[in-house]
């Protein structure tokens, strides 16, 4: 029984973040990390980084995937199902809804602009997100070059995302028994 306010709580809190963010789960992280850390304190800044890591690494979308891992955190199977459901709703019934009316919309000029400036917005949320998590971040040159080569690869190669991911994962485990190796000594 104690669940329930949390449950509803977290369906809520995740129903407002799908409702006011555009442009996909990437922009829905600063709004996750405020709402989750700063406002609920329901995880840490730490455990945003550890979520979102394993949400990217995860298939489907990043923001339900990082929903349903707040949600199972905070609340078990209930919690889970609640984020989800709760950030999923909202994009669900604003797509129905824009389906039927962008058709007849799709070529009116002062549409094609504000869609231009949410994407600017969005754009800023992206760049938000990357400088919070940047923050939040270990330092040092051994990190600096993983960052440099995956972007490299993902840039300009057509290599698969999560082949990127994968080898990243690797390569950051061996650096680390490496240096506990190291410590060790």
């Amino acid at each position: 029984m104690k669940r329930i306010p949390k449950t509803i709580s977290l369906l809520l809190t995740f129903m407002k973040i799908g409702l006011f963010t555009f442009g996909g789960g990437y922009a829905m992280i600063p709004l996750i990390q405020r709402e989750t850390v700063e406002n609920k304190n329901w995880i840490s800044d730490e455990d945003i980084l550890e979520i979102v890591a394993i949400a990217e690494s995860t298939p489907g979308p990043i923001a339900i995937n990082a929903a349903t891992f707040i949600g199972y955190r905070v609340a078990g199977f209930l919690g889970a199902l609640s984020a989800t459901l709760g950030v999923v709703l909202p994009s669900f019934a604003i797509i129905t809804v824009v389906s039927f009316v962008l058709a007849e919309f799709q070529n009116v000029r002062w549409i094609q602009y504000a869609f231009n400036g949410i994407r600017a917005g969005v754009l800023a949320l992206i760049v938000k997100a990357l400088w919070s998590m940047y923050k939040q971040s270990p330092k040092g040159i051994f990190s600096y070059l993983i960052m440099l080569g995956a972007f490299v690869v993902v840039a300009f190669l057509p290599i698969n995302v999560i082949f990127v991911i994968l080898t990243c994962a690797v390569v950051g485990i061996v650096q680390a028994l490496i240096m506990s190796r190291r410590d060790k000594k």
